[in-house]
């Protein structure tokens, strides 16, 4: 299939887009991306991916209309045809000297894909995913901590250790030793009634899918905590789970060939992820 891209205000096809060479999202890997998931031809939480690539824009001094790109988002899903789809806006600094100055990069680069996205099948939540402790540390005191940097170097090491121990995902300590993330998701423990998360503080992501799931659990009366957690406590939590936009809410029942609570995905998380889908539903 020829999928159709927006690049730099227009649809093409995929193999008209044409990066330049000294494009510093190549070069450097100084660009930002978000991946969304779409249902029904809608990207869920559009708005708050927009609003989350705006803020992390300020911080590389990149320039980007949330307006221009919401329209061009939803001009590639119907481009494909697609209903159920993956989709990613990537946005460079663009064409710049070969001395590494951003300051000479004169106009973005924005590039869009939407793709067809199968979720995983039933079976694999009602298993839940198996993780190990990977050796890649997270620091809490870098600014791309914070954002979805095209810098993406980090997350692909950890996903290479996963794939080599035979599991789903890795689970990456900061600089302090303390819980930060997976590799490509956020980390949730369940505490008898709290439900913990690392707090942005240690080096994490605000993952899109981890601010619904605090949202939801605010409304269902589930008492949240945002802070520090030693990574002893995941592995003596009595659940866990994952987040992040594609998988939506997905169990974590075993790190480092160890079960979590049960070895089951539990109440909390099931509850969470059914009200997810009706939230979802309601898009």
């Amino acid at each position: 299939m020829d999928e159709i891209v927006y690049f730099n205000g227009y649809l093409s096809s995929r193999w008209q887009a044409g990066i330049s060479a000294w494009d510093y999202g190549f070069l450097y890997g100084f660009g930002l991306f978000e991946t969304m998931r779409a249902y029904k031809g809608r990207v869920f939480r559009l708005d708050s991916h927009l609003n989350r690539m705006a803020r992390s824009a300020k911080v590389l001094g990149l320039a980007i209309e949330p307006q221009n790109l919401k329209e061009a988002v939803a001009a590639t899903i119907e481009a494909n045809n697609l209903s159920d789809a993956r989709v990613r806006i990537t946005v460079s600094a663009g064409e710049g000297d070969m001395t590494a100055n951003p300051a000479t990069c004169t106009e973005s680069t924005v590039l869009i894909t939407a793709v067809e996205y199968k979720p995983y099948p039933k079976q694999v939540y009602d298993k839940g995913f198996s993780a190990i402790t990977s050796s890649i540390r997270r620091n809490s005191k870098s600014p791309l901590s914070r954002i979805k940097s095209t810098n993406y170097a980090e997350s692909l090491l950890a996903r290479q250790e996963a794939r080599a121990a035979g599991v789903d995902e890795a689970i990456c300590l900061n600089d302090k030793g303390l819980l930060a993330e997976a590799s490509m998701s956020n980390v949730f423990l369940v505490e008898g009634s709290n439900l913990r998360t690392p707090g942005e503080e240690n080096g994490i992501l605000p993952g899109i899918t981890r601010e619904v799931v605090l949202e939801l659990a605010s409304k269902l009366g589930i008492n949240t905590l945002e802070h520090n957690i030693e990574m002893g406590e995941l592995g003596q939590a009595d659940e866990a789970f994952l987040t992040n936009s594609l998988i939506e809410i997905m169990p974590l029942t075993q790190i480092d060939g160890k079960a979590i609570g049960s070895g089951r995905p539990g109440h909390a998380s099931q509850r969470l992820a059914a009200e997810y889908k009706k939230l979802v539903a309601k898009t």
